[in-house]
Order: structure tokens, then sequence, then C-alpha cells
């Protein structure tokens, strides 16, 4: 008889260093639970993408367990999993389904996070009660998850007696990690341990590294640490191990791959179709094109251009660019139906500043200040594209 399937997924990234460590897990995660048939896929950014990776599955009747690689469930776990594995159900009917929760709030992952801060700072009281402690999670668009990393971050907060322990995020949501850091600095601690809560490597741990170095310059008296991300562990393997079990028991699947607006459950058939209105909704926020008549506040635009503002961006130039594409679309008497919006994380991290204008389906990357001029006068007033900044365009 084959070997169940155990599909992991993460999410990729555009480092090789950090898919490789994933991919490290993997193999690890395999020598360990031999009795499995470990695949993996990723939801973005690396190949095989989670689609591509359902699809190499076969037709078969395979036994297949998806265990998402992830510390919360957010809108990659509530929303992109379940829907690839709607598709694949509906795909391969003779095979069986099953999706693990995301890691969670979970002891084991407390004592991992305890662990990469003793690997650089004593953790005994009294070290711990001279220590102020400023914890780093990558940041959600999703309250739930943001909700879930605080309180991981108490819990780590409570098993050690420090003298504080700050949660902030890398990026789309607040208190950011630049301005904790100052204000953790203002109470002026005898030392100060930053702990990344990051899965892998790459790009944002490297900015870590940076902004660490630029505050000890900054702050010379304070004695300032940083510990290493979370990284393949023994640790994590073992809670990886309660998830698969979870969810081959059928004890507790991943909440939104049961939800009502996705499948028909009974006397609740008629709500599948939420799903598609979720989705309606989504889209609309948007295109402002895609949703049933309803009552703008504002009259409709010509052109409707998204900017994205998260850090990466904004560190990149977006905040000059937004300023100088208003500038010059009110010099041009258009500001009534061209409007230009501040989004969060568009998806395009170390490309930007993205830039994307609906409900043309426009995409651009890498835009600086010097190009507004290009953007209004090509394409948001005569319709032509500045061929030599499109990412993509979408259909």
């Amino acid at each position: 008889m084959d070997r169940p399937i155990v599909l992991i997924v993460g999410h990729g990234s555009r480092q090789a260093a950090a898919n490789h460590e994933f991919e490290q897990l993997v193999a690890r995660y395999q020598a360990r639970r031999p009795e499995f048939e470990l695949r993996h896929g990723y939801v973005e950014l690396a190949q095989p993408s989670l689609a591509e990776a359902l699809a190499n599955l076969g037709r078969g009747e395979a036994s297949v367990t998806l265990l998402p690689l992830f510390l919360f469930a957010a809108g990659h776990v509530k929303n992109d999993i379940p829907l690839a594995l709607a598709v694949a159900r509906r795909e391969r009917p003779g095979a069986s389904f099953r999706a693990a929760r995301a890691l969670g709030v979970h002891p084991g992952m407390v004592e991992l996070a305890l662990e990469r801060a003793g690997a650089v700072l004593p953790l005994e009281p009294e070290e711990a009660r001279r220590t102020t402690v400023v914890m780093v999670g990558r940041g959600a668009s999703d309250a739930d998850a943001n909700g879930d990393f605080c309180k991981l971050a108490r819990m780590f907060a409570e098993a050690r007696q420090f003298r504080s322990v700050l949660p902030c995020f890398v990026g789309i949501t607040r208190p950011r990690f630049e301005e904790t850091l100052e204000l953790a600095a203002r109470s002026r601690p005898d030392r100060l341990l930053v702990v990344p809560y990051l899965l892998f490597g790459g790009r944002l741990v490297t900015r870590l590294e940076e902004q660490v170095a630029v505050f000890r310059g900054r702050y010379q008296w304070i004695k300032t640490m940083l510990a290493g991300h979370l990284g393949v562990h023994e640790r994590l393997l073992q809670v990886l191990d309660e998830r698969v079990e979870e969810a081959v028991g059928g004890q507790a699947p991943l909440p939104c791959d049961n939800c009502q607006y996705r499948l028909a459950l009974p006397g609740r058939a008629e709500n599948v179709g939420g799903l598609r209105a979720m989705l309606w909704s989504l889209r609309h926020s948007f295109t402002h094109s895609q949703a049933a008549p309803h009552v703008h506040a504002h009259r409709p635009l010509l052109k409707h251009v998204l900017v994205c503002g998260n850090v990466d961006c904004a560190g990149r130039g977006s905040v000059r660019l937004v300023e100088a594409l208003r500038r010059l679309i009110k010099d041009a008497g258009r500001e009534r139906d061209i409007r230009v919006t501040v989004t969060s994380c568009m998806g395009r991290c170390g490309e930007g500043p993205t830039v994307a204008v609906y409900p043309d389906g426009i995409w651009y990357r890498g835009v600086q200040e010097d190009d507004a001029a290009d953007l209004v006068c090509e394409h948001l007033l005569a319709d032509r594209l500045v061929a030599r900044l499109v990412d993509n365009i979408m259909q």
C-alpha cells in the first residue's frame, strides 16, 4: 500500500537561501517520519507552487495531509490553502485531502524562542530582570494572527522574569520594529535583546540585522544583542508531529478548511456562495469595478493608482513617489478623476516601490520619484504603458 502523503506548504522567498532552509526542514522531517511520503510546495515566490504540488500528486486514491508551515493563521492559511484544496478535491474525487492547523500559539514554539534567546544571553533570573526584550513578528493584515503573536510574546515574557517584553512587527501593522526600538531605548535598559520570531532567514532577517547595527551605533551605552531566527530545530519538528497527528486523527483540522462558506455542510449548503461574495468583496477593494452596483462616497474614478506604503517600499522611496504623483495630477487638473492611494504590502517586497493602476490592471515595479512624470503623462493621461516599468498585466 502506498504511504500517506504529507505535503508541507511554505510561504516561499525570492532568496534561495531561505527556500533551502525550508527544504532542509522537509528533509529532516522525512527522515523523522519515514512512514509518510513527504512533498513540499510554496504559496508564492518559489517553485513548486502549491497548485503545482497538488497537481503532481496524481489521480489515484491517495491520502494527503496538507501541513501549513506558517507561524499563525492569516490570509495564506485562511484563504489560499482552503481554495487550493477545494480545487484538488473537485479534480481528484478518489483522493482524501485533509489540512492541519498552522503552528500557532504552542508551548513548544515558546520554548524554541527561549532557546534562541538563551543562545546569546544567559536567561538566569538576575540577567533576565536587567533585560528588555523586543520580540519581532512578521505582521499581517489579519488581526487574529497579530493577536496570536502578541499572546505568544506574553507567554514568552512570563516564562522568564524579563524587565519587559515588547512585541512589534516588521511591517504591515504597528507597532513597527524601529519605533519599538526607540521606545525601548527611552527606558534606558542595561541590555536589550531582539528576538526575531521568524521561521527562516532571508530578506527580513537581513534587514533586522542592519537595523540593529544602526541602533547599536546610535545607543552605544546599551548592550544590544540579536538572537537567531527560529530555523530548523527539534522542537519545531515536535510541533509538526502534533499538527500532523491532529489532522490525521480528525481532532483539529484547519478551521477554515471546514468553513460553512467553503463546504456544503448539512443544513448550510446555501452558504457556499458566500465564498464568491468574500472574494468579490476583496477584489472590489482594489478595483472599485468588480462589485455589484452600490453607492460610493465619491464620483467614479477614471484611474485609481495604488502605491505600496509598506516598510520595504517606503524605504525605497514610495513616500516621495506618492507626493510627486499627486502633485503632477493636481497640476494637470485631474485630481477629481484620478486618485492615488497608499496601500499596505502588495506582495512584491524587494522589488518596489510597487504601483498598480486600475481598472487597467497594470502593475509597475521599481518605480522611483523620477518616473512619476512618465506615469502621469504617458499612462494616466494618454493611456500609453510605461513599458520599462511594467511588472504584470492583470487579465
